[in-house]
């Protein structure tokens, strides 16, 4: 974690203006205090239930995503299956 702050430290303003860093972290007590005083900060609160998990899984997709496929069939199956391990995950 010393080396993540010195890093984000040395970043200066003349750096390319499209130029950013995206960090994603748990809550850790070893996480630099100086790195989240100088960011911006976003948070994305996981769906609470197994049902709202899965239909936000769902909610970025259409038919025409879930179709055009050698295996439609076995690809919505095998796209249930991830989507449910990683909800209940």
């Amino acid at each position: 974690m010393p080396r993540l702050a010195a890093i984000v430290e040395n970043l200066v303003e003349s750096n390319h203006p499209d130029f950013r860093i995206w960090l994603t972290s748990m809550p850790s007590p070893a996480f630099p205090v100086s790195v989240l005083q100088t960011s911006v900060k976003m948070t994305m609160e996981p769906p609470t239930g197994l049902r709202s998990n899965l239909l936000r899984t769902y909610s970025n997709m259409d038919n025409r995503q879930l179709n055009d496929c050698a295996k439609p069939k076995e690809f919505k199956m095998l796209l249930f299956a991830f989507s449910f391990f990683h909800a209940v995950v």
